[in-house]
């Protein structure tokens, strides 16, 4: 099952693995990215579906939540400006980025998952977890690249998904996407699963790149939809139609960093060949108003990430998303067991699957 992004709404990730258990295909391997690799390590570190959601409902993930905090440079008419900036200059990663400084927020020190298993459980999933190392140091922002690669996917996970890998090429650097990403698949297996999922939740423009082991990454936005990696891991295949990237803020900041157009990419995995597709098209419609949400503070000059307003509402807004997440699998897989596949419910020219 591939778990990819969901942003702070990834409670939903939990309710599609409950109903893909329910339905008598529970994944024992989970590839994630971005907030997917949260819901990954509460998967993999917790025995069943009830502890996993007692976890993320838990004061901790709260208190975690409310620590997000706005970085020196969260205010409103920087990011206006950066917003504009991006639009107007249509290069494609032409510059090295600072993904040392420029962000918005602060993630809290603590990222607080679960203690893993001691012994690990035989009866867990494999869990494989993407981030993006930077090739470049603090020293080189603002240089011309050159046609330079200045990230290198990395896949962190075990023994087993790097013996399946082995050989794997970076599907982002290798066909055609962008030559800011490296062709090669970087694998480690010694990185913390606490590590990485912290280095895949630090997606660029929101949050600052993470250093960990001695290199700085950022997060797994870098190949948010890992079809082509899913494909060399597993025979059975279950993962999201997803919504089309925003064309206004989101399409620039991911050409201006990484050189590729996100929605012709989310085009050609929609038009791949796979087991389960579970439609989550609808996420930011049917979940509106849940979970943490940007807000522009006007008295305190700030941009913000406001995590809701009491531990009880954040309880309702975990129900709301496991829900959500538990109904659509759900749907999918009885789908999937008819031969048939659900319409996606929020299609349009910058999603729809390419032929």
């Amino acid at each position: 099952m591939v778990l990819a992004g969901g942003g702070f709404r990834f409670g939903y990730y939990l309710g599609m693995h409950a109903a893909a258990i329910d339905a008598g295909k529970e994944p024992d391997l989970l590839l994630a990215t971005c907030g997917g690799s949260v819901a990954g390590a509460i998967i993999r570190n917790l025995p069943d579906s009830a502890a996993r959601k007692a976890w993320l409902a838990s004061p901790q993930m709260y208190e975690f939540f409310s620590g997000l905090r706005s970085g020196p440079r969260a205010t409103p008419l920087r990011a206006v400006v950066s917003i504009a900036l991006r639009r107007l200059n249509g290069a494609r990663a032409a510059r090295i980025p600072d993904l040392f400084n420029d962000y918005l927020f602060e993630i809290p020190p603590v990222l607080p998952l679960p203690p893993e298993p001691a012994p690990a459980s035989a009866s867990a999933p494999a869990l494989a977890i993407l981030g993006g190392k930077l090739l470049f140091g603090p020293d080189e922002v603002g240089q011309l690249r050159h046609g330079r690669a200045i990230y290198r996917v990395t896949l962190f996970g075990d023994a087993r998904i790097a013996a399946l890998a082995a050989g794997q090429p970076s599907a982002i650097g290798r066909d055609g996407w962008t030559n800011a990403v490296a062709h090669e698949l970087e694998i480690d297996t010694a990185m913390s699963v606490a590590d990485a999922a912290r280095i895949s939740i630090a997606d660029m423009v929101y949050f600052r790149c993470q250093s960990a082991a001695g290199a700085d990454y950022t997060g797994g936005v870098i190949d948010l939809f890992p079809i082509e990696l899913a494909q060399c891991l597993a025979q059975h295949i279950s993962i999201e139609m997803k919504q089309s990237y925003e064309q206004f803020t989101a399409i620039p900041a991911l050409r201006s960093v990484f050189g590729f157009d996100a929605n012709q990419r989310l085009r050609h995995v929609h038009g791949q060949s796979v087991d389960v597709w579970i439609d989550t098209s609808d996420v930011s419609e049917a979940l509106r108003g849940t979970g943490v949400r940007k807000r522009i503070a006007w008295r305190s000059n700030q941009v913000k990430l406001v995590a809701p307003a009491s531990y009880e509402q954040y309880v309702a807004d975990v129900e709301a998303q496991w829900l959500y997440g538990y109904r659509r699998a759900q749907e999918a897989y009885e789908l999937a067991a008819q031969g048939r596949r659900v319409a996606m419910r929020n299609e349009d020219k910058h999603n729809k699957a390419s032929t």
